[in-house]
């Protein structure tokens, strides 16, 4: 069959597979970029289910909810370090973006393969042209919705969450088939003597074999192998100029050119990054004024706060990190009362879990579960002021949550009521 395959070529095969004639294409550098993307990718992905879980699967709250037997290990995500949902979401963003020219150069070396007939010899070259179809297909898809996530374009018509979990465990098992097919080529070629120290006017193609993506008709010299991999790095490195700012506080923030809302807005007490505005979320000012009141239930009880009676009790002041899915991260001091000590006002002093609602009528995330270990924790807090003063409508004025490591999304802000369960149900 593959002779067969061979002597019927489709009519322009030959001009098409010439017209890609860069001498620097073969074996070695594909290997060295894809070793660059076998130790980094696998980050990405273990950072991206670790935020899944941060999501709490457990309280029903991840998206997306009902995942079958692709569901992991859950656990409920600590509150120490306070850092750790910055840290992993942070970097799963970050390295997601700064990876893209690395993933155009290795796909770019690997283009006259594309064009090679027949597409496969043997059966394991057929296994390997599948996986290599869905690896790349995968890794576009991932990259580009991530992207659009960030930027908040949602064009496509499906629901983010769910597409990127499926499209992340669709690249992973091409990934994983790709690896055990093509790691012993990658290594052989790695352990060859580097062609990239080669300069510029001494640079030639790699020998043509069955296997590397090696020109049939090389073009003249114009770029070292050296030179691929300097402006490879180059650009990775201009993203992360670009990006890594949105995670960090200070002068970088300002850096962060490629991400719309993980720049300081100014420079006031509440002048840091917000995900959603009192408007876009329809909060009307007479909902958060003076008649504004906090529900807390327990069991049977209930109580109802105002803003005064909440600012009499034991004020704790904690500074702690807020980090968007996004990406974006920021720490600020914010003063208020502890949640457990809310719980135990309304006799509640062991809650299992704990519903915040918010003023807020739709939305995802207008309704938040905290577990136990969130609600104990002695920086939890329902925040009232950030850094010395009153928190800002848009920042969630009367009242917001805030919890160390907790994703922003659940740090409910324009908080209506508070109820605490024990692990009964009651």
């Amino acid at each position: 069959m593959w002779r067969a395959l061979e002597r019927h070529r489709p009519p322009g095969a030959d001009t098409v597979a010439d017209a890609w004639r860069s001498p620097v294409r073969g074996l070695w550098l594909t290997s060295m970029l894809g070793a660059v993307l076998l130790v980094t990718l696998p980050l990405v992905l273990v950072t991206g289910l670790l935020d899944w879980i941060a999501y709490g699967p457990g309280l029903d709250q991840a998206f997306p909810r009902q995942v079958g037997w692709l569901r992991p290990p859950v656990f409920d995500w600590p509150t120490r370090p306070a850092w750790l949902f910055r840290l992993t979401q942070g970097l799963h963003v970050t390295l997601g973006i700064v990876l893209i020219p690395v993933v155009l150069v290795k796909l770019w070396s690997v283009v006259p393969k594309l064009f090679t007939w027949p597409p496969a010899r043997s059966v394991a070259q057929v296994l390997e042209r599948l996986s290599l179809l869905l690896l790349v297909g995968g890794i576009l898809f991932e990259t580009v919705t991530g992207l659009l996530n960030v930027q908040y374009t949602y064009v496509f018509g499906f629901d983010f969450y769910t597409a990127h979990w499926y499209g992340a465990w669709v690249f992973t098992a091409a990934l994983v088939t790709h690896v055990a097919i093509t790691l012993p080529r990658m290594v052989a070629a790695l352990r060859r003597p580097a062609p990239a120290r080669t300069p510029v006017q001494r640079s030639g193609p790699e020998p043509v074999g069955p296997d590397g993506p090696v020109a049939r008709h090389p073009g003249p010299v114009t770029m070292s192998r050296r030179g691929v991999l300097a402006l490879t790095g180059g650009a990775a490195a201009l993203l992360a100029a670009l990006t890594v700012g949105q995670s960090l506080d200070g002068p970088l923030r300002r850096t962060a050119l490629l991400l719309p809302r993980g720049r300081q807005p100014d420079d006031g007490p509440n002048g840091f990054p917000v995900n959603r505005t009192a408007a876009a979320a329809g909060i009307r000012p007479e909902e958060a004024g003076d008649g504004w009141r906090l529900t807390l239930r327990a069991g049977g009880r209930t109580v109802d706060l105002d803003r005064s009676a909440l600012l009499a009790m034991a004020q704790h002041t904690a500074r702690l990190p807020i980090a968007c899915v996004e990406g974006w991260s920021t720490s600020q001091t914010w003063t208020g009362v502890r949640l457990r000590d809310l719980a135990a006002l309304v006799g509640a002093a062991e809650p299992a879990v704990a519903r915040v609602a918010s003023l807020e009528r739709t939305g995802l995330f207008r309704r938040a579960a905290l577990h136990a270990g969130q609600v104990r924790d002695p920086d939890a807090l329902l925040a009232l002021r950030v850094n010395g003063v009153d928190l800002s409508p848009d920042h969630g004025f009367p009242a917001r949550v805030i919890v160390p490591a907790l994703p922003g999304v659940h740090c409910t802000k324009w908080v209506r009521e508070i109820s605490f369960e024990r692990a009964d149900g009651d």
